[in-house]
């Protein structure tokens, strides 16, 4: 008898069978189904916790970053330090960008080891481009190609306004993997996807690689939720409170059908989490969830069941009732729901857009403090 394989037990006699332990549900969801998912942040300990549990990608923007140098500033001082002094001429924004820049380098040595194993499909790093040029779409593209330099596994992140929807197609035809950001609607993500296969053809038609290359779309279902409920308070609205909880759900499952339909190169993604709809409603798909680490813990401390659940559709009560009370809801989950030209006036996108540049300043203040101390201050 094999080594390995254990005696028979004999009438009444006990047996002990070791087990592993059962996976936490993020880390199930990761191995038996198609949907990966992302640490939302480049923090060093967040990061590490969610690839030990199965995480494929991780995500920046200038709000994140402020909250990682908060959390683990023991661990940039030094560094924030040297590059003032490596760069006596340099702006406040100059030695802001490269903190950011060396940050998401860190996240991306971090995923290297994903990156190579997955053969560059997944195991990628976002870094988003500055708010401040929502409206340039030149100098988005070209921070963006310079961004994707910064490591083999970068991805490069895009807010989806009109300018936006064009610096998409021009990054991606000089082969930057995009990372749609600033995106909470059907009509939105359709731009997008049209503007990547744009960017792809003719990148094709260049002689240049396309198969190599993981476009994606994030929808920040629960920024969305939160404009209506935004409304709910503004316009008086008087709805079933439940019902703005399933407005990013149902655009994301919307525009997730409509992508397998037209066979888009470009992957969805879910981001800014409020409950767990936002992460249970959505298993099953081929998207990417973007979960915050305080959001990872209590899923995986949940009894939520991991089963498929992104081709069930939103209960036609909720989506009814959403439509009647909410034109912005309207214009969110209809295909034609709004033009480009809308986009960047959007509420949830002028929201988002100064929430970021205000993030950034807030980021600038800091570099500021350690270039220009107040000497007021010990």
């Amino acid at each position: 008898m094999p080594p390995s394989t254990p005696a028979p037990s004999q009438p009444g006699e006990s047996t002990s069978v070791s087990k592993s332990p059962p996976r936490e549900p993020l880390h199930e969801m990761a191995e038996t189904t198609a949907t990966d998912y992302w640490n939302d942040s480049c923090s060093t300990e967040e990061l590490t916790y969610a690839i030990e549990r199965g995480a494929v990608g991780a995500t920046t923007n200038p709000t994140i970053v402020g909250e990682v140098l908060k959390k683990e500033m023991h661990l940039w001082r030094e560094r924030i330090g040297e590059i003032i002094v490596e760069h006596p001429t340099w702006t406040e924004d100059e030695v802001t960008w490269r903190l950011i820049e060396e940050m998401a380098q860190h996240g991306a040595e971090l995923l290297l080891p994903v990156f190579e194993r997955e053969g560059g499909a997944k195991g990628r790093l976002s870094i988003q481009t500055d708010p401040r040029y929502y409206r340039d779409a030149a100098r988005i593209t070209e921070q963006a190609v310079r961004f994707a330099a910064l490591a083999p596994n970068m991805q490069v992140k895009i807010a989806v306004t009109q300018a936006g929807v064009a610096a998409i197609e021009e990054a991606t035809a000089a082969g930057v993997n995009i990372n749609a950001t600033v995106c909470f609607t059907v009509p939105q993500a359709l731009a997008v996807a049209d503007a990547v296969e744009r960017g792809l053809e003719r990148r094709r038609a260049a002689g240049e690689d396309v198969e190599s290359m993981t476009p994606v779309c994030t929808l920040m279902v629960g920024r969305l939720d939160d404009w209506l409920q935004v409304l709910v308070k503004r316009d008086g609205i008087v709805a079933d409170p439940g019902i703005v909880h399933w407005a990013g759900v149902a655009c994301l499952k919307k525009a997730y059908g409509i992508f397998g339909e037209r066979g888009y190169r470009t992957r969805l993604l879910a981001a800014a989490y409020r409950h767990h709809l936002h992460w249970s409603e959505l298993i099953g798909g081929d998207v990417i969830l973007t979960i915050p680490c305080a959001w990872q813990r209590l899923f995986n401390a949940s009894d939520i069941e991991v089963v498929p659940r992104m081709e069930e559709p939103v209960p036609a009560e909720i989506l009814d009732e959403l439509y009647r009370r909410f034109p912005d809801f309207r214009r969110a989950h209809d295909e034609g729901g709004m033009p480009v030209e809308e986009f960047e006036a959007y509420g949830p996108t002028a929201r988002t857009l100064r929430g970021f540049i205000a993030s950034y300043h807030d980021l600038a203040a800091v570099v500021r403090d350690f270039m220009l101390p107040d000497p007021a201050v010990r």
